[in-house]
């Protein structure tokens, strides 16, 4: 069907693979339990449109390119780990302020602030995008995985390659749903008691420092 072989084994492995934690997810879940299900699905549409962009790379070679550019490869590995140990900084130094209690008197003197300066300061879309873009691995996953279900005597691979991307936007998306209502239970449960919840995100925080030391320990082979 549409040059793809074995489409039942494709979607076990890509259920398996969506539902291993990652720092995507992982902030999507942690928007949710901030800040509600509607903004977290803008985060969740940054996640979909970089994994997007990701795809189109992969089907167009870019991940043959960063195998043969061990430079190249190097810059968006760096980057991409800088950026994750950024957001990792931020979540620390949250967690903390909560812990102190500083953030319940900070949320108190903005109360009646317009809501749109309260979402410029994160813009969960743009964030989630990069976190997406800036991963390496992700192209050259994204390529070795999805050419072990093309038939290579297709006559359109590309077609091939945008039905095994759809699948796996739309496994995303439901994966990143259930996250997004999840947190926002979580969140209900977690409103009044400040310390766990800073708990919790300073855990979060440590998760992204262990994804970013896992990228700048990454190869490209």
């Amino acid at each position: 069907m549409l040059g793809i072989t074995d489409l039942s084994t494709y979607l076990v492995g890509l259920a398996l693979i969506i539902l291993l934690p990652g720092p995507n997810s992982l902030y999507v879940v942690s928007v949710a339990a901030r800040r509600g299900p509607r903004v977290a699905y803008r985060a969740a549409a940054g996640v979909l449109c970089g994994d997007t962009v990701l795809m189109t790379l992969s089907a167009g070679g870019v991940a043959s390119l960063l195998q043969t550019s061990p430079v190249l490869f190097a810059v968006v590995k760096f980057a991409g780990a800088g950026y994750l140990t950024w957001l990792a900084v931020g979540m620390l130094r949250g967690a903390w302020a909560l812990w102190r209690g500083r953030e319940a008197r900070r949320a108190e003197r903005k109360e009646g602030a317009p809501k749109a300066a309260k979402e410029a300061v994160e813009r969960p879309f743009r964030r989630a995008l990069v976190v997406s873009l800036l991963n390496p691995k992700a192209i050259l996953f994204f390529i070795s995985f999805f050419v072990q279900f093309v038939d290579p005597s297709y006559a359109h691979p590309v077609l091939s390659f945008l039905t095994l991307g759809a699948w796996a936007q739309l496994f995303s998306l439901t994966y990143l749903s259930i996250l997004i209502f999840s947190g926002t239970f979580l969140a209900a449960t977690f409103r009044r008691r400040r310390r766990l919840t800073a708990g919790l995100s300073a855990g979060a925080g440590a998760a992204f420092l262990g994804f970013a030391a896992k990228l700048s320990l990454a190869s490209a082979s």
